[in-house]
């Protein structure tokens, strides 16, 4: 059987980096997304992006569409990032999707030997991690790799939960 990065597990979220941020939140909004939960300057340690220690300034929203995350990427900054060469190689629409996993050794492994390439990572405040692996297959196979920190999977429950209840009002919350 041919290594697959698929068999880590299955693809919980959509992620966009579009160049009209503000446009691409209504859309999904006016589509049933949501509410969505604002994180701004997301702070994550250790960040290299190939290779290279990056210092990446960028805020994200996550809501989510039935059982699927959305997630949309705004880079405030010029510092080289996988978000970066994707906007100024003018590219539009899926920019990852995203896995989690526990155990982020075997996930590097798998990774290796399906010959994906780790573009990005970052360590995640609190004990997790994440990769961004090229696929190989061009604009919008990259896959997010996370191991989330303590936490994690109860904050995105919470955020499912919200969005099973959600009447429409409050469609953007600040966190952090």
């Amino acid at each position: 059987m041919t290594a697959s990065v698929a068999q880590l597990g299955q693809i919980m979220q959509l992620a966009y980096v579009p160049a009209d941020f503000d446009a691409a939140l209504a859309h999904w909004l006016k589509h049933g997304a949501g509410p969505f939960f604002a994180l701004d300057h997301v702070a994550l340690e250790d960040v290299r992006y190939r290779g290279a220690s990056a210092d990446i300034d960028f805020s994200m929203v996550l809501g989510y569409w039935g059982d699927l995350q959305i997630e949309l990427i705004r880079q405030h900054n010029a510092a080289p990032s996988i978000y970066k060469a994707w906007r100024d190689a003018g590219h539009e629409g899926l920019h990852h999707v995203c896995i989690l996993v526990e155990d982020m050794e075997e996930a590097r492994a798998r990774v290796a030997a399906a010959g994906g390439k780790v573009e990005q990572e970052a360590m995640v405040p609190g004990g997790g991690e994440v990769i961004y692996v090229d696929t190989g297959g061009g604009p919008g196979t990259m896959v997010e790799i996370l191991k989330p920190a303590p936490g994690g999977h109860e904050f995105f429950a919470f955020m499912r939960d919200a969005a099973r209840t959600w009447d429409g009002t409050d469609p953007v919350r600040k966190l952090g």
